[in-house]
């Protein structure tokens, strides 16, 4: 078995039995950089077009939930929150299978559950000196 790494550009043309579209977001697709205009904002949306069509019999379109952003200055790492492309409108998500992970369920104001994990951060921190 083997894995392809591709760009949507050098994909025109290919195809492949299963495609993941990674970054399948605002400032990804369409990028950020290339939405100065309607002309650039539509060669965006033909990009997307591309890259899901290189799928013969499986595709993955991946919306991650946030991004970790590093150095930045003054106010150290963080992370973002990511938004679904607008490329992909909420009228047509039916036509997708959604899939969530991890697989724990979601709370109604939609956070994740999270283990009652405790951590002795303070022994931690004087276990470093000793």
């Amino acid at each position: 078995d083997y894995l392809i790494l591709s760009t949507i550009h050098s994909a025109k043309g290919r195809e492949w039995s299963a495609v993941s579209l990674l970054n399948a977001v605002d400032g990804c697709l369409p990028s950020d950089l290339a939405t100065g205009s309607e002309h650039e904002l539509e060669e965006e949306m033909r990009l997307l077009y591309v890259a899901m069509t290189r799928a013969r019999d499986h595709l993955e379109l991946i919306v991650p939930q946030r991004f970790y952003v590093t150095g930045q200055a003054g106010s150290g790492d963080r992370h973002v929150y990511a938004q679904r492309s607008q490329f992909i409108p909420e009228k047509i998500l039916d036509r997708f299978e959604r899939r969530m992970w991890p697989t724990a369920t979601a709370t109604t104001s939609g956070a994740v559950p999270r283990p009652d994990v405790r951590i002795d951060l303070k022994s931690r921190m004087r276990g470093m000196w000793r």
